[in-house]
Parts: structure tokens; C-alpha cells; sequence
């Protein structure tokens, strides 16, 4: 049975220069993987993985996630290639459907199909395969192949999803499967179901298929700090999530308010609506014990990797070194 895994989840809203230092900094605490987020108008993921593939030597690196309706696939899998050529075999493929894409008018029809050709579209591509693929939705023709050198031809494959379509999907092809913006431990054992579902018919282990949680993690010693942060942050995506945990009974009418202070811009006051019981499963936050407490109970629940995202403390700099100095030992026990 693979180790479980503690990785660390960037924003890609910095300057140059940051994401290597970030990157050493969790690579010399001894983190697993560090991932960067695909989020919509944030920079594009390969810029700052690219930096920090030439910053670390350790660490598993990768886009969480890219999405096959802005990108295409031939794209992504030259992004990825790049990436694990940069990081001499250490990248992994991040793939999901991509959320609030409406914004810019791109439309996301028929998400399975997209996700599961725009994967056989990738590995053909790294594989080498120029025989050809008609889907449904893309296509390549015979003879086309990528005219660079490739690392690897599998990079491990992380599709992002909360529902049982998309994790039967993850069952059939993936590596691994993402429940973002999650720190609920009563998800585990649904999500394990329902990549079941897809595994078995498959003939594949559903064991194999790693369970991975992330959500925002903010962590200081000052744990009341920390968690007023956390709840600021949770409100932004507060009724998206909670409308796709099957586990959370989240008042109705708590998500309304919350929903219209963060529309109207007040995004503290929303936060401070968010009671202690839900800000947890939803957010890693408070003390370095608390934060360390919520990861352990995802560990005891069987997810094979816990990612603290986004702002990770009251500075990015404090919060990993924070997480690494005093979360991560008390994790590796």
C-alpha cells in the first residue's frame, strides 16, 4: 500500500521568484507534493511549476487541475512534458472539468466525455501513438505526434471531482482523485464508493485510486487569527461545496446569507457567519495542534494524501514554514 502523502497547494498570484522560494522551503520540511491551482484568471500553473521544478529535486509537482474546454488537450500534454522534463520525471497530470468558465463564455458540455478522451488524448500524445483517435469530442489525426523529447509516457493522472459520475470516471482511469475545498473526513469512505463503482467494472483495485483532500488551510500560533482568516476565505466557495457534500447539513439559509454578503462584496462579514462545526470541514485552520488534529483524522480515514491550499497561514511564508516546522512533524509520528 502507497505511504500516505502530505502536499501543499499554491495559488498562482505571486511574483517570480516566489514559488521557488515557497517550493525549497517545502521541500526542506520535507513535504511530498506541491501543487499549483488551475483557478480561473490566476496565472496559468506551468509558469510558476516550471520554477519550482527548477528550484526542488524532491518534490511531485503538478497542475490541480487543467481543464480540457479552455486548454486543449494536445496542450495539456504539452505543458505536462514539459513539466516532467523540467522536473526530470516528477510531474503528475491534473485534469477537471474547470469552474466558473461561463465568466469568459466557454461552455462545458458532456464533462465525462471531455475528461475521459481529453486523458486518452494526452497519453497517446506522450506515448508516442500516432495511429489516430476519433472521439466524440476530440481528435487526432493519423500520423500526428508531439516533436520533442518526452520524460516519461505516463505521468500519473489526478482528475478533480465530488460527484459519483466523476469519481467512477477517476475509478476507471485515474491515479488519483481531488476533492477540493474539502477537510471532511465523513467524505472519505462516499468518495472511496463511489470510485468503487467505476474501479471494479473496470478490473481495477479501487484501492489503487488514491483519495486526496485539500481545502484552504490557514495556521498560526495565534489559532482565533487563524481561523477568522479561514472563515473569510471559506465563504467565497462556502455554497458550492457545501451543496456537494452529501455529509454536511448546512442550513439553507446560513448559505443565502452568506452567498449574498459575498456577492455584495463583504466577504469578512460572510465569513464571520460560518459557525466553528462547518468552517471544519471545509478548512484546515487555527493552531498548529488543531490544524494538525483535522489532517490526522483524514489520514485515520484513509485518504492517501491531506493538501494544505491556499493562504496556508496570516503570510504564504509563515504559514508553510509554520505547517512544516510544527504540523508536519506532529503528522509524521
Amino acid at each position: 500500500m502507497t505511504a500516505a502523502e502530505i502536499g501543499l497547494g499554491l495559488q498562482s498570484d505571486k511574483r517570480a521568484g516566489d514559488y521557488a522560494r515557497l517550493a525549497r522551503r517545502a521541500e526542506v520540511h520535507g513535504f511530498d507534493v506541491v501543487s499549483v491551482f488551475g483557478d480561473l484568471m490566476y496565472q496559468p500553473p506551468v509558469f510558476p511549476l516550471l520554477e519550482m521544478a527548477a528550484a526542488t529535486r524532491r518534490v511531485r509537482l503538478g497542475a490541480a487541475c487543467l481543464n480540457p474546454y479552455s486548454l486543449a488537450p494536445y496542450e495539456i500534454a504539452g505543458q505536462v512534458a514539459a513539466l516532467d522534463l523540467a522536473s526530470d520525471g516528477r510531474a503528475y497530470l491534473g485534469l477537471a472539468r474547470g469552474t466558473w468558465l461561463g465568466a469568459v463564455g466557454i461552455p462545458q458540455p458532456r464533462p465525462l466525455t471531455a475528461l475521459a478522451e481529453a486523458a486518452e488524448v494526452v497519453y497517446r500524445l506522450l506515448g508516442g501513438d500516432d495511429g489516430g483517435f476519433e472521439g466524440e469530442m476530440f481528435r487526432l489525426e493519423p500520423g500526428t505526434r508531439l516533436r520533442y523529447p518526452v520524460r516519461r509516457p505516463r505521468p500519473p493522472l489526478l482528475l478533480g471531482a465530488w460527484g459519483p459520475k466523476g469519481a467512477a470516471l477517476a475509478g476507471r482511469i485515474a491515479d488519483e482523485i481531488k476533492v477540493g475545498g474539502s477537510a471532511n473526513p465523513a467524505m472519505v469512505p462516499v468518495i472511496r464508493e463511489r470510485v468503487r463503482a467505476g474501479a471494479v467494472p473496470a478490473g481495477r483495485d479501487p484501492g489503487d485510486v488514491g483519495i486526496v483532500l485539500g481545502a484552504v488551510t490557514v495556521v498560526d500560533r495565534d489559532g482565533a487569527a487563524a481561523r477568522a482568516r479561514a472563515r473569510t476565505e471559506v465563504a467565497m466557495y462556502l455554497a458550492v461545496v457545501a451543496d456537494l457534500d452529501p455529509t454536511a447539513d448546512v442550513p439553507a439559509d446560513l448559505l443565502a446569507r452568506v452567498k449574498a454578503l459575498v456577492a455584495s462584496g463583504e466577504d469578512r462579514a460572510a465569513g464571520a457567519l460560518i459557525p466553528d462545526d462547518v468552517l471544519d470541514l471545509f478548512a484546515f485552520s487555527g493552531t498548529p495542534g488543531q490544524v494538525a488534529a483535522q489532517a490526522r483524522a483524514l489520514l485515520d480515514a484513509g485518504v492517501r494524501r491531506v493538501e494544505f491550499g491556499t493562504p496556508h497561514g496570516l503570510t504564504d511564508d509563515e504559514g508553510v514554514d509554520l505547517l512544516g516546522t510544527a504540523v508536519l512533524p506532529m503528522l509524521r509520528e
